[in-house]
Parts: C-alpha cells; structure tokens; sequence
C-alpha cells in the first residue's frame, strides 16, 4: 500500500526521493511527503493528492539535504490531509510507515501522561511521539528507535531519521515488506526493488522482525531477538523502462497489450519439448488428498477458474478460501493437504497470514508469486513464477493471465503425474498453449469493437456480468474490472443462478455482458441471456464466431473472439474483460491506473 523511500546519498536527495516515489505510485496513495537533513536541522514538505502537488512546493519550498526519507500514504487512521501526510515528526525525529499500529490508542494515552499531545489523526504519529520521549530520556537515536520497534504491535515497515544526524537512517520490518540497498558511498531503503531501481541493483530484503541500522558505510542488520544477522545482498535484474508506460497512454494500456509477449515468455520458462518442467523441489500429485487455495480478489478468482481445472483434469479435489477469511474460521488442514497460495505482489498481508496458519498442519505450502523475493515466495515450500514481470496499473491485467498460466500448467502436470491424461494428450494441451499469444494478438485487434461497447456501458449506472463453468470466475472478474476503474456498479453471477434473484433488476438500463464461447455450456448459458432479453435486457455477448452464429442477430453487442480449446478460455477471455472495463474508466474520464480508493499491494489487514 504506502510507498517508504530512504536515502542517505553524496547528491542532493529531494530530487531522487520524488523520482522514487513515483515509481511507487502504483501502489496507491492520496498524499504525499518528504524529510531531509540539511547542516544537521530536519525538516520536511508535505502536499495532499498527487505527486505532482509535492513537486511543485518544493520548486517554491526547496528541501536540500543529502539525507532523506519519502512517503506515498494511503489513508488508514485519519482522512487525507497535509497535517496527516508522512513524513511525521516529533521533535528530533522524523518517521515514514506503512502499515497499522494496532496498539497505538495505549502507547497515545501513556504518552499524554508524560504530555505528549498527537497533532494528527494517524497511528504513526505515535511512533515518532515515542521516539521522541525515549530520546529526551538520554536514550541515543538508536536505541530510542530500537525501544520504539519493541513497543509496537501490529504490521509495519519503518524508517526514522533524526534531528543532527546526516549519516544514520534505522529500519524496522514486521509483516510489511522493506528493502534495503547498496551503493557506493550511499545506503538505501525501499518498500520494494522497483523503487531503488535507477539508484541501485544490489538489495537486502529484511525478514520478519528484523531491524537495521544505515550509515553511508553500510548496514547492521539485527533479528526481533537483538541478535546481528547476516541477509543475502542479491543483484535485482529490473530494467527502468519496465516501469514506463513506453508510449501507451496508461500503465494498463501497455500491459494490457505486452500480454502475448509476457504469456510467450512465461510459457518458455515452464515448457520443454517433452513436458512442464517444475522448479526443484518439486510435487508429488500421488501424495495429493485435497488442494485448498488461498487468495485475494483478482488472485481469488484465478483459484476458482483453477479449481475447474484441477478437478476436472487432475481429479483433485480443491477448496478455494478468500485468505482474509480463512485462517479465522479456523479450518481443519487434513493430511495429504497442500494448501497453494496465490500473490502478485508476494506481500499480501491476509494471504501471508493464511500461509502462516497452514505452516506445520499442510503436507506442502505452494505459493504462485510475481516477485519471486518476496515473503510468501521465501516460506514456500516451492514457489512457482508467473514470469508477469513488474505490473504498474492497480487493476491486474498481465499478471491475471499469468497466474491463471501457472496454475494449469500445475493442473496438467497434476494430471500427467496422476494418469489422469497421457503423454499425447499432454502434447496437445502444450500445442494448443504454445499457440497461445498468437490468439492473444488477433483478440486484441478486436480493440475498436470492444471500445464502442464500452463507450455504451460507461452510461450505464448497474451492469451484470454472466457466466457459466470456467466462464464465471471470468464474470467476476470482469466485474471486478469495470468496479475498480470506472466506478460503475457491476455484478457478477453463474448464469444459473440468475432466476434465483438477479433477474429482478433486469430492465433496459441495465446492460448484461455474457461471457460464452461455444463451450459444452454454451446453449445453457444462451438460455439465460434470452431470459436477459426477453424482459427488455441488453446484451453484450463475448463469444466465438461459432457462438456469435447461433446467438442470432438480436443482440445488443456482440464481441467475437478467436476459437480456442474449452480450457484455454479463460486466458484468453480475459482480455475483452479488461478491454471492456478500460475502455469505460476513459469514457468515464477516471483515474485508470492509480483509481480511487485502492492500493496495488494491499500489505495490511
């Protein structure tokens, strides 16, 4: 959620915190703001909405400093305001966080008897107001925000800087992620690599609990229990230009449309000549009794278009939990169990705690991740890529597609193992995706007739989507789209269950988009779009040219796609969805890749 930059450099450093914020943008915040230390004297400058508000103060406002810490905050405890935005400050201390402070009602009251008085609404305040007390206490900065970390309960990543102090930057991580980077003469601290990107390549990624104190020299990484710790310095591979929208209007645009390429790629990383080569340590399926997976929105959907898959190809049987639900009905993990856990980010905080909660009680913790460093990826017993490469836009697109690619190469793997399909029915399943991302690029020229229909949607107030059998996860997501970037009201529904209450809000305002290739339900699915038009409903039917045919003419829009194999429709239906709903957000004129209200990686409960 909230972006953390630090810098303890040799140059001026307002001008990087902001560039690196900005990369950071696409987790998604409503202020911004940034410290510096300058001839020992700390001070900062603050602006509600976007980045931009923060660099014009500071043309008006300079900051200098060769020492800083920067923040991107997306609103928890207190409305977006200048006086809420991070960084913090409480006398010789200054504080950026993401995260919530769970206990931070007590440590305020506690702190009001030794008259410390909050100036803000937020949780974090109360950091540097604790800080801020140790240190009046004799406690060194240091030690003052070691004592501060032990007091804190909840999740968060921190970084302090302090009044007179122009060489030592301290960071603390517990359940949000924190990374730290090296560099010649200059130490950083990021909330993730594509931060720290232009300024460095080599990154320590603390673990739970760890704490680490910068100076220009280098870092001291100690564990929750005081202990010095040694942390790997890896080299990040991450080009710049990942990061930009190279000549696409938004962030989504161009991932929308990398997904032929990304999907090639990811399929290269999996595919041999002779099958679907898994990283070390491998599965063994025979051992499988039940699957149970654990995700959040998008990644939830992509675990129940899976399920279709690992049960009808695999003959596993699979549970699928919204992770922020799961671990607190306390369910019963049996043995046999492998419990699979679904991220972009790898950070997210109610499906690390699902994972956490299946640790010891599942056979084996599966995870599919983007970022193959990150906290769900390293407590995997194995961890699978989805080769998605980094993902701006807060509506998932590529990574969507990648996801779902990794999870049925895991179901035909499963399958194979199991003997549930055999070495040539295998080999057409891998012909039949290795064709993939040339079906990708023929629906994208589908993108004009998408935008019309869109055009017609965005007036719309309520929108349902529909389908059956592998097509309704693609429903809810494609609802889930048009919510997140348009603000329309979308539902989604199995196209069975629409006489069971939906169909009461059909009417002519309402359109109604069909998701339904000329499937094995293909003519039930056409049942329930008639029972759509009968009472005065508008279609927007996604299909086949087979399925556009039988249809008939008497449809509202139809978009036709190429034909794949039933089981491959997922991936490729995704795009018109994501089409649909980007196509509105513009007619709509909204925010399509930092939309309101959201955050890309959701890293608190």
């Amino acid at each position: 959620m909230c972006g953390i930059v630090g810098i303890l450099g040799i140059h001026e450093v307002a001008p990087s915190l902001v560039e690196a914020l900005r990369r950071l943008e696409y987790r998604g915040y409503d202020s911004a703001g940034i410290a510096t230390i300058n001839n020992g004297h700390l001070d900062r400058r603050r602006a509600v909405g976007k980045l931009v508000n923060l660099s014009d103060l500071l043309v008006h406002n300079a900051l200098p400093g060769k020492s800083g810490i920067g923040h991107t905050r997306w609103a928890t405890h207190g409305a977006p305001s200048e006086a809420n935005a991070h960084p913090h400050q409480a006398g010789p201390v200054a504080v950026v966080h993401n995260g919530i402070i769970e206990n931070y009602k007590e440590l305020r009251a506690e702190l009001a008897e030794a008259g410390y008085q909050p100036q803000t609404e937020t949780d974090t305040e109360t950091v540097a107001l604790l800080a801020q007390h140790l240190m009046s206490q004799g406690k060194s900065p240091t030690e003052a925000a070691m004592q501060t970390v032990d007091r804190l309960e909840g999740a968060f990543a921190l970084a302090f800087l302090f009044d007179g102090e122009e060489d030592l930057m301290i960071a603390a991580r517990k359940g949000s992620p924190l990374a730290i980077g090296h560099g010649d003469g200059e130490m950083f601290v990021g909330s993730d690599a594509i931060a720290l990107a232009p300024l460095t390549d080599q990154i320590t990624y603390l673990e739970e609990g760890d704490r680490a104190v910068l100076t220009r020299a280098g870092v001291e990484i100690t564990d929750e229990a005081g202990r010095l710790v040694n942390r790997e310095v890896k080299t990040i591979q991450m080009d710049a230009a990942r990061v930009d929208k190279a000549g696409y209007k938004h962030f989504m645009a161009k991932e929308i449309a990398e997904q032929p390429s990304v999907l090639s790629g990811a399929l290269s990383a999996y595919l041999t000549e002779t099958g679907i080569a898994l990283p070390e340590p491998g599965l063994d399926f025979d051992k499988i009794e039940r699957l149970v997976m654990v995700a959040c929105g998008t990644a939830f959907y992509a675990c129940l278009t899976a399920k279709y898959w690992f049960e009808r190809l695999a003959g596993i049987p699979v549970e699928v939990d919204i992770a922020s639900e799961f671990r607190y009905r306390e369910p019963p993990i049996t043995p046999g169990t492998v419990a699979l856990f679904v991220s972009q980010s790898g950070e997210t905080a109610d499906t690390l705690a699902a994972l956490r909660y299946c640790q010891g009680k599942a056979d084996k913790i599966v995870s599919v991740i983007n970022v193959e460093t990150s906290s769900i990826a390293r407590e995997s017993d194995l961890a699978l890529p989805i080769h998605a490469g980094a993902e701006i836009g807060v509506a998932s697109t590529k990574a969507f597609t990648c996801q779902l690619n990794a999870l049925l190469l895991l179901a035909l793997k499963a399958a194979q193992s199991r003997g549930r399909i055999d070495d040539d029915g295998l080999h057409e399943f891998m012909e039949a995706l290795r064709a993939l991302p040339g079906v990708f690029n023929i629906a994208l020229d589908r993108d004009e007739v998408i935008a019309k229909a869109a055009r017609q949607i965005a007036e719309a107030r309520d929108v349902l989507f529909l389908g059956r059998g592998l097509m309704y996860p693609l429903a809810l997501e494609g609802a889930l789209k048009l919510k997140e970037i348009s603000y329309i009201h979308a539902e989604a529904y199995a196209s069975g269950e629409l006489k069971h209450g939906p169909i009461a809000l059909i009417d002519k305002n309402v359109p109604v988009v069909v998701l339904a290739p000329r499937d094995s339900l293909f003519d039930k699915t056409v049942s329930n779009m008639q029972e759509v038009m009968a009472r005065g409903g508008k279609v927007c039917l996604i299909t086949d040219a087979a399925g556009a045919k039988a249809a008939g003419e008497d449809v509202w829009q139809t978009i036709v796609m190429p034909e794949v194999r039933e089981e491959l429709t997922p991936l490729l239906y995704a795009l018109p969805a994501q089409l649909l709903a980007y196509h509105a957000a513009i007619a709509k004129g909204t925010d399509v890749d930092q939309p309101r209200n959201l955050a890309k990686s959701v890293t608190v409960e």
